[in-house]
């Protein structure tokens, strides 16, 4: 097969796989996370665990959205600058046209009891989407650096968060230096 077509037919995959996260991902970030992890990590096999929830933690420190910084960092690594371009399409216009063209509709039954509850019944299914993907990160952790050094990093992550209040985007950065001081070895 010539090269072209093999680009073409990754160019393909790379807007389905992200096309289908952000247009089934109700709700943003929190909600495409999942099923991004889904399409890169367990059916493209375009990153590992690892990999993925480095990206996530990068991504999480930078502003601005985290499903088109992880679409531009997969797609570069997929496919390169096209790639980056492919991705983030299909990340931002399917969403962006949904917006645009739902946007009367909304307006005119967002106080109907029927949307409420449509609204109300989604959230424990991300909540349920998200709760798996933390374990897979979790058990991925544990198996990487072992039990004892990943709830030791929870605990301090924890603490820094909610009693010292220091932001997130800190807690993750030290972690980050941490991992490249201590942890080289362990990996």
């Amino acid at each position: 097969m010539h090269t072209l077509a093999i680009e073409w037919i990754e160019w393909l995959r790379l807007f389905w796989g992200f096309f289908l996260a952000n247009v089934l991902g109700y709700g943003g970030g929190p909600a495409s996370i999942p099923l991004m992890y889904n399409e890169i990590v367990t059916h493209y096999h375009w990153l590992d665990d690892k990999t993925f929830s480095n990206v996530l933690a990068l991504g999480n420190t930078l502003p601005g959205p985290i499903a088109t910084k992880i679409a531009a960092f997969v797609g570069y690594d997929v496919s390169g600058i096209g790639g980056i371009f492919i991705a983030l399409f299909a990340t931002i216009v399917p969403s962006a046209v949904a917006l645009i063209l739902l946007l009367n509709l909304l307006q005119k039954y967002r106080t109907s009891s029927v949307v409420k509850g449509l609204t109300l019944l989604v959230q424990p299914v991300i909540a349920v989407m998200m709760a798996v993907l933390t374990w897979q990160l979790t058990a991925g952790s544990f198996v990487s650096i072992g039990i004892w050094q990943s709830l030791g990093i929870a605990i301090v992550a924890f603490w820094a968060m909610q009693i010292r209040k220091i932001h997130p985007a800190f807690v993750i950065l030290a972690a980050f230096v941490y991992g490249a001081l201590v942890l080289p070895n362990f990996i």
